[in-house]
């Protein structure tokens, strides 16, 4: 186990309700709020009439700001950005998915600086993030979740698009870490089957990653992380099948939460090489994160991991999947099989194609992943992956 610094600051409150304390919990930090979420679900499902009721209860003013996109964009962010800083809010208030959750930080982050979002963007053309991250002043953020996805709720990283660009990747740093997590599992029932799936493929993609990169003598990690992974395994299908299942939906925000707010990998460490390819699909393409990371990890699976760690791949099959076969080979591609089985069960496997990629672009985006999020031209991973490497990733999924 290597050394590590952990540090878990966010406030989580969890359970039937907790929504409704919103207004009593923002009260804490501000007078005036400015509430983030996206353009039309918060509303329909009634989550978004729940918060600002309980903020009008509380006393706390606020300013709606509706206009975040999937991906969410640099330019929307710059405005909500100004808003808040014009309307003299005091803190950000997140509701929705991962996007809502990912643009809050980014707000709060531009609020005070007056700095355009794309500067801090790691890998930017401009270089200016490496003056810039990590992030130590934003405004304080209070997150509340309506999807289990992308752990956006309880840690400090957020992952931004410019659109105009082209790029997407990261910011990160201790002053985005939200003050308080409002984890209603309630909130999840009116996700949609599609969304629903796509995050569980997110949460466990957040889970394996490390797991197939890190040091492989962190066993405590391993096995909650294996834990962590089952759970998502089990539940996925039951909230597919039975919407309104809380003890599912309560399984899957915790796991999804536990996946990313660093207690998996502290110790363990290791890289996300497979969220950096997805990134550069999803800033062309403008997909759904979770179903390109699901189209993507059977390949990876395949071409990177059976490869280097065939062992890691095969323990994961025996501690998840069940796989019983002692020979670390034929375990490894057991699981491939088992993992892909589960994929169609909840119905995220596909391919680049069926998402409407152009395979002319594949190259393109290769060389743009490593641009992006490389260190001296390659992703880190189980081993140095190259453009090269990603570009096969590519089209062994593409159709």
């Amino acid at each position: 186990m290597i050394n590590f610094s952990l540090s878990m600051p966010t406030k989580i409150r969890f359970g039937k309700g907790e929504v409704n304390n919103a207004g009593e919990v923002a009260a804490e930090y501000a007078k005036k709020v400015l509430l983030v979420t996206g353009r039309s679900s918060t509303k329909k499902t009634g989550s978004l009439d729940k918060v600002t009721s309980s903020l009008n209860k509380a006393g706390v003013a606020y300013v709606l700001f509706d206009r975040i996109e999937p991906n969410p964009r640099a330019a929307t962010i710059d405005e909500g950005g100004r808003i808040a800083r014009e309307e003299n809010c005091e803190l950000i208030l997140a509701l929705g998915g991962g996007s809502a959750m990912d643009a809050s930080k980014a707000i709060a982050t531009v609020a005070l600086s007056g700095r355009p979002i794309h500067e801090y963007i790691r890998g930017n053309k401009t270089g200016k993030w490496k003056e810039l991250l990590p992030i130590q002043e934003a405004l304080p953020i209070i997150t509340i979740p309506t999807l289990a996805a992308t752990g956006s709720e309880a840690n400090s990283g957020a992952v931004i698009t410019n659109w105009e660009t082209k790029e997407k990747s990261g910011i990160g740093g201790p002053a985005l870490f939200p003050k308080v997590a409002l984890l209603d599992p309630e909130l999840t029932y009116t996700v949609s089957a599609g969304y629903t799936a796509d995050g569980a493929a997110d949460m466990f993609t957040h889970l394996y990653e490390g797991y197939m990169t890190g040091d492989e003598q962190a066993n405590v990690q391993d096995e909650l992380t294996e834990g962590l992974m089952r759970n998502t395994i089990i539940y996925a299908p039951k909230a597919l099948a039975h919407p309104e299942d809380y003890e599912a939906r309560a399984h899957l925000l915790w796991t999804s939460t536990l996946a990313l707010i660093g207690i998996a990998n502290a110790g363990r460490g290791g890289s996300f090489p497979v969220h950096a390819i997805e990134h550069t699909l999803s800033a062309h393409y403008d997909i759904s994160h979770g179903r390109g990371l699901a189209i993507l990890t059977p390949a990876y699976f395949e071409l990177i991991v059976k490869k280097d760690r065939p062992h890691r791949l095969a323990r994961l099959g025996r501690t998840v999947f069940h796989i019983t076969d002692d020979n670390n080979e034929k375990a490894a591609q057991a699981t491939i099989d088992s993992l892909i089985h589960w994929y169609k069960e909840i119905g995220v496997y596909g391919t680049l194609k069926d998402l409407g990629i152009k395979k002319e672009d594949l190259k393109m985006m290769a060389e743009e992943t490593v641009r992006i999020n490389g260190v001296d031209g390659y992703l880190p991973g189980t081993h140095k992956i190259s453009a090269d490497d990603i570009l096969h990733i590519y089209e062994a999924c593409f159709e």
